[in-house]
Order: structure tokens, then sequence, then C-alpha cells
């Protein structure tokens, strides 16, 4: 079963079209990279795989369902931290978070609950900033929380929206490195605007400007990033190790 089925989608925001015509199907376990330039339609996409928007046009299915069902089986990081970054919460608070809804609904966390956060904290390497205020927390330390949180309600996708902003170079590896682990036992797609970098991760890349066009990773090459922009654009080569 494909992780996700979209067909024949168009968006718009009142008179303004976002969307027009997007078939796309993810099978499970894929790591999907997409990539558009900004107003492209690619926050509004995941939206729409999220359950947060309606199709004007066209079918969204998750995991076989509509996506306000399945939404309790997504990870989402979203490009913004919906709190102030100033608001007196620690990372452990932070990634229980990502319990709620998942356990029990009165009497606060449940003792799997908090064995679940201590577990994804380890995996994501921040067990020891687990009693950290998150306004003390670097770029890379607080994209890592965000992560866990997403990785706390125990998804079968995750999806991430440009995770890697704000953040330098070395992070932005060891960032992708821990996606390319868990994409062994989920689904992961990623918005990014850095079309090279994502390259080295992902499976194939879909081009979004509007319309939508899937590139296996080895068939990306500047005429179709030129087309994707409108513009002329570099693309710089990453070393990965």
């Amino acid at each position: 079963m494909n992780a996700i089925e979209i067909h024949d989608l168009s968006f718009a925001y009142g008179e303004i079209p976002v969307l027009e015509h997007i078939s796309l199907e993810v099978p499970a376990r894929e790591f999907l990279g997409i990539v558009g330039p900004n107003a492209g339609g690619k926050s509004t996409l995941l939206k729409l795989i999220l359950g947060l928007l309606t199709p004007t046009r066209g079918s969204v299915k998750v995991l076989g369902l509509p996506p306000e069902k399945a939404r309790t089986r997504l990870g989402y990081v979203p490009q913004y931290p919906a709190f102030a970054r100033d608001f007196p919460v620690t990372v452990e608070q932070v990634v229980l978070m990502g319990r709620l809804g998942k356990g029990r609904l009165i009497g606060g966390y449940s003792r799997a609950d908090r064995d679940i956060a201590r577990r994804v904290m380890a995996e994501t390497e921040i067990t020891n900033l687990a009693q950290r205020r998150i306004d003390q927390l670097s770029g890379g330390q607080l994209q890592r929380t965000l992560v866990a949180r997403a990785l706390a309600c125990e998804p079968e996708i995750l999806i991430l929206d440009e995770p890697t902003a704000n953040i330098d170079m070395r992070v932005e590896n060891e960032l992708f490195d821990l996606l390319k682990l868990l994409n062994e036992r989920m689904t992961i797609l990623v918005v990014s605007h850095d079309i090279a970098f994502i390259s080295g991760y992902v499976h194939r890349v879909a081009c979004l400007n509007r319309t939508l066009i899937c590139h296996r990773t080895e068939d990306i090459d500047g005429q179709i990033i030129q087309q994707l922009y409108d513009n002329e654009v570099r693309m710089v080569a990453h070393q990965h190790h």
C-alpha cells in the first residue's frame, strides 16, 4: 500500500490558484524531497496531506484514509514552532507534547508516555538537554527537539517543512543522517530549498511550482532547476561523510 496517494488535486485561496492538477504516489518508506520556489505551494501541499486544508478538487489519501482520519499516525515538524522561543518550557516538556492525543485523556502523562519521550530523546541525542529550557537551545538543538516531539507520537509518516532553515551545514548533515536512519522504519517527506544537498539523501525529488513533476535524484541537473525556479541558480556540491 502507498503511504500517500494524491489524485488530480487543485487548491486555491479564494480566487488565487496555488496548486493545479497535482498527482503523486508515495510508496511506504520512501524518502521524498519536495523543492520549489517561494509561494510555489510546498507548505500548502503539506497542509493538505495533514488534513488542515481541503482540496478545491481532487483527492488525498494518507495510509488509505482521508487525511483527517490518519492525522494521529503522522509526525510533523513545522517550519516555525507554534510556541514562542522564550516560553518557559523544557526540552522534555516539549517532547511530551507529542503524546497529546495518544495517551490518556486525564491525569497527565503516563509512565508509558514518559518512557517513549526518553526513548526518542535518546534517538535524537538530546537526553542531556531534557531539563534545559528551549530559550537556551541552539538552532540545531531546537530542531532535534522538534523532531523528537514528532517522533513521540510514534508516526508511520514523518513530515518536515524546511527543517534545516537557520542551522549550519554541520548540523544540517547530522540532521539528515538521523532522517536517513529513521527512514528505515517510516516514510519521510521533507521540504527544502537546497536541492543539491537533499539529493544526497532522498530517493526522489518532487519539484513543485503550482504543478508537480517527480524526478529520480540522479536525473536532477541545472536545466531542471532553472525551469523550476524560473531564473539562473547555482548548484552547490556538498560532501557527505
